[in-house]
């Protein structure tokens, strides 16, 4: 019985110098980088994380079940947020899909699908219309999401967006923001799980900064 205690014990403790080491092997300049000017966040309470994603993008699709793990188990002061990227022109209908679907409180209905669509099938749906088509035959009213699509409102969040996203010198995705101060992408951190692994230590470096 006391060997048996003595192994847990034992166990508990190299866990433990794990996660410092792995801690510790995360420097800035090289599995990821501080922001010279910090972007604003969404929110002036909480920390926020922030994924920087495309719907056509093979390597958001990949890191999509990943992300979406560890959103559903992180803390209540952590805030996250999608923010579709419009990097080239053919990304355009695609970020304003996103904040349409969001003004009508549709996201939820076709967000998966989008991804499949555009990421696992490479469908062409690169115009308002086509993706008027695409989601209603998922439940959404074509001519609603248009009348968005094309809203004064949904392109004003756009432009936000994407002056976020240059602000933060973004160049592909999947990039994650921490709190508008930090920017991780896969290439940095070593891949897609690492990235979770360095978002996690960052926001523990938010809160001590808090705490102080």
């Amino acid at each position: 019985m006391i060997g048996i205690i003595r192994n847990a014990a034992l166990s508990i403790l190299a866990m433990s110098f794990m996660v410092q080491a792995n801690a510790a092997s995360w420097e800035e300049g090289q599995h990821y980088e501080e922001l010279d000017s910090p972007v604003r966040t969404a929110s002036d309470s909480g920390i926020e994380v922030a994924e920087v994603f495309w719907y056509g993008c093979p390597h958001c699709y990949t890191f999509k079940p990943m992300i979406e793990s560890w959103a559903e188990d992180r803390a209540d002061d952590v805030d996250y947020v999608k923010i579709p990227a419009a990097l080239g022109s053919s990304w355009e209908p695609h970020a304003k899909a996103f904040y349409a679907l969001e003004a009508m409180g549709e996201l939820d209905k076709v967000h998966d699908e989008l991804f499949e669509a555009l990421a696992g099938e490479r469908r062409p749906l690169n115009s308002g219309e086509a993706l008027a088509d695409f989601v209603s035959d998922h439940g959404v009213d074509a001519e609603e999401f248009l009348k968005n699509y094309n809203s004064f409102g949904v392109n004003a969040k756009m432009q936000q967006a994407q002056s976020k996203i240059r602000g933060a010198r973004v160049t592909g995705t999947p990039t994650m923001l921490v709190n508008g101060k930090y920017r991780i992408t896969a290439s940095m951190a070593g891949g897609h799980e690492e990235v979770l692994e360095v978002v996690d230590y960052l926001i523990e470096q938010e809160r001590a900064g808090q705490d102080e």
